[in-house]
């Protein structure tokens, strides 16, 4: 019994009298197999080039200089709140809530926010400054390789600190930026939303 091959079907041959053309080849996936472990490398990687890395930076820089300037004026009546808020907004996506928040509110996230934002500061200056640091480690006054981590060779030492310490905290200090800056957005939406 024949069987009628049709056009699009696998084993279609238009020219008359030849026999059906098997496809021998293995099952082919157009989808590209992802794994999961490069992708979550990769991911650890470019996190310290991303954008949103370095507006968390940036709120970290500012919001302590900020709350400081923010405590007198709002006892003078300046809108702080709103600009507390919209630092927040700029710099860590806080989502915005319709008119300003009152006065007191602006008072009250410079005054309990400034312990946190401190912290925070001291730790991503430190963090940060940890980098250049390690990479310039040859510069550094009182440098001696022999007693050094990676020493006793002047390469094995300035290796060591360029890849354990600048390296280390250039992939560390993003993650533990993004931990800070959640609980420093969780504070201003609970304060000044």
């Amino acid at each position: 019994m024949a069987t009628t091959r049709t056009p699009g079907h696998p084993e279609y041959d238009p020219r008359p009298g030849t026999a059906p053309v098997r496809d021998e080849s293995p099952v082919r996936n157009e989808s590209p197999v992802r794994d999961e472990a490069s992708v979550r490398v990769w991911r650890v990687v470019r996190e310290p080039f991303r954008a949103g890395t370095w507006r968390r930076v940036g709120y970290a820089l500012l919001a302590f200089p900020a709350g400081l300037v923010c405590v007198p004026l709002s006892l003078v009546g300046a809108p702080t709140g709103r600009w507390q808020r919209s630092l927040a907004q700029r710099f860590l996506g806080l989502p915005g809530t319709p008119g300003p928040p009152a006065p007191a509110r602006g008072l009250a996230h410079a005054l309990l926010a400034a312990p946190l934002n401190l912290l925070v500061l001291a730790v991503t200056v430190y963090g940060w400054s940890i980098v250049p640091m390690n990479l310039g480690w040859p510069l550094r006054a009182g440098s001696d390789y022999a007693d050094s981590w990676g020493g006793p060779t002047f390469a094995g030492a300035w290796a060591f600190h360029a890849l354990v310490g600048a390296g280390g905290f250039l992939l560390l200090m993003p993650w533990l930026g993004r931990a800070m800056a959640a609980v420093q957005l969780r504070l201003a939406a609970a304060l000044l939303s």
